[in-house]
């Protein structure tokens, strides 16, 4: 039986969802290693972002209907998806991860996150399968399981994050 692994994706785009590069990179690894991607989003609004001008454009999107253009449409709300389903999760980088699965973006420490994002996380901790995440959405990991788990992360060379 394939491994199921859990992809937490919080949009399309780097500058307002997941970063492209690094979810595509991650489902074709997924693939490689003869595992199953699980592709999952929060089903909510996110403000969305001119990506050539990197400017708001004043509009809202849905993070589940734009985060199915990375999936081919293979995905699921969050909300439907318990530890129990998965093997294993992870969470590509983009700017998505810090503002639509959680407020990191805007709080930095005091950052609280999406609650389904946040249940599947301590589900995840609880039964201790693997927990993987890319770019800044570690800052997600700690602000959920930091104080609990002290997971160990790493997060690039910006002292400030």
């Amino acid at each position: 039986m394939k491994k199921k692994i859990g992809v937490v994706l919080s949009g399309c785009g780097v500058y307002d969802g997941s970063e492209i590069h690094e979810a595509v990179l991650t489902l074709l690894a997924i693939d490689r290693n003869g595992a199953e991607a699980v592709c999952m989003a929060p089903d909510m609004e996110l403000a969305e972002i001119d990506h050539l001008a990197g400017q708001p454009t004043g509009a809202k999107r849905n993070v589940l209907i734009e985060s199915a253009r990375i999936a081919r449409g293979k995905i699921t709300d969050i909300a439907k998806i318990r530890a129990a389903d998965l093997d294993a999760m992870i969470f590509p980088g983009g700017f998505g991860a810090a503002k639509n699965l959680c407020d990191f973006a805007s709080k930095g420490a005091e950052a609280s996150i999406q609650p389904e994002v946040a249940r599947l996380l301590k589900e995840m901790a609880t039964a201790r399968k693997p927990i993987g995440a890319i770019c800044i959405a570690p800052a997600l990991i700690a602000a959920v399981l930091g104080k609990e788990y002290a997971p160990e992360l790493t997060i690039g060379t910006d002292a400030g994050t």
